[in-house]
């Protein structure tokens, strides 16, 4: 843009003559093509960083939120054959996140633990206009089939790796001969599994140094989490919970070193502090606690005396010889 204005402000300026009406049209020619290709290159979005607790969070959330309809739903069949419901557990799991699937994602809302934590989902194979960009958090939702192989993925496919593995453990697959068709495909289970638990470790490891695509799901379908609205913070206070963790460890400190104290040790410490000054010192740890009564309630023990109770007295009296035997008045 610049050589080119250039070039015609030096012709102007050599020639002295106004340049023709046909340079000024190739020269609008070329500088629209070029910044037709640059506000429409993916260059042109604002970079913007989510919070990765956030994300985390919500996932979080979601799953705390599905195991509350779970608890709803197995109270409603509370009163029917006891194991039943436990036949068709992974069922139960993969509808309730079809439901979940249905009335968030698929209606173009987020899902509990996003709303909660203000965070919608966008199609990151989008391209965007430079005109309609201000904040970075622009952008069209998930497309059809996005949202079709998500709920595929995550609906589908944990229920068929959920029935795969309890089929394999109760046919017994692991423990079959060595060549066998059972051991052999116990095996590809085993290392399939394996291979995505160190696939999802290392997305673990680029999510957090990057802060994009919290699972290998998110990834594969260019679906990032970005905020819902630029001014709105999260719903959710951790307050009462950072004050409830401090004294669930508070608690437990107290629970390892109070056995690991010496009580008389705290008791002499503790002593000079203490309002009683007449239970100090000067008493007797070793006695027992019937002496102890005998010394506060003489008076009580001389009243058993002559009204006739005998026995009592000289139990009472047997006691580390603090009672004296009370003869009987005629």
């Amino acid at each position: 843009m610049r050589e080119t204005l250039a070039s015609t402000s030096s012709s102007t300026a050599s020639g002295g003559t106004p340049p023709i009406e046909a340079a000024w049209i190739n020269a609008y020619k070329t500088l629209s093509s070029r910044w037709q290709s640059s506000a429409l290159s993916p260059q042109s979005s604002i970079p913007i960083a989510i919070s990765r607790v956030n994300q985390v969070d919500a996932g979080r959330l979601d799953i705390e939120m599905s195991a509350m309809l779970k608890e709803q739903m197995v109270k409603v069949f509370s009163v029917m054959k006891p194991g039943l419901l436990f036949q068709y557990e992974a069922e139960l799991d993969a509808f309730l996140e079809f439901l979940i699937w249905r009335f968030s994602i698929w209606v173009d809302k987020p899902t509990p633990g996003n709303a909660l934590m203000n965070l919608r989902y966008r199609d990151e194979r989008a391209t965007y206009t430079r005109g309609k960009i201000r904040t970075g958090l622009e952008g069209p939702g998930l497309t059809v089939y996005q949202k079709i192989w998500y709920c595929i993925a995550t609906v589908g496919g944990q229920y068929i790796w959920t029935r795969l593995q309890s089929f394999s453990a109760f046919r017994q697959w692991g423990d079959s001969e060595q060549r066998s068709l059972a051991r052999r495909a116990w095996l590809i289970v085993q290392r399939i599994e394996g291979f995505y638990k160190a696939a999802s470790f290392t997305n673990l490891l680029v999510f957090l140094y990057t802060g994009r695509y919290r699972n290998l799901i998110e990834r594969a379908l260019q679906a990032r989490l970005v905020y819902g609205s630029p001014h709105m913070n999260r719903a959710v206070s951790f307050e009462y919970m950072n004050r409830q963790l401090v004294w669930n460890e508070f608690s437990e400190m107290l629970l390892l070193l109070l056995p690991l104290l010496n009580s008389s040790t705290m008791k002499n410490f503790l002593s000079p502090f203490s309002k009683d000054k007449s239970s100090g010192s000067g008493g007797d740890e070793t006695l027992c606690p019937i002496c102890i009564v005998i010394t506060v309630l003489e008076q009580d023990v001389l009243q058993l005396h002559r009204s006739g109770a005998q026995d009592v007295v000289n139990q009472l009296s047997q006691c580390n010889g603090m009672a004296v035997p009370f003869e009987k008045n005629g």
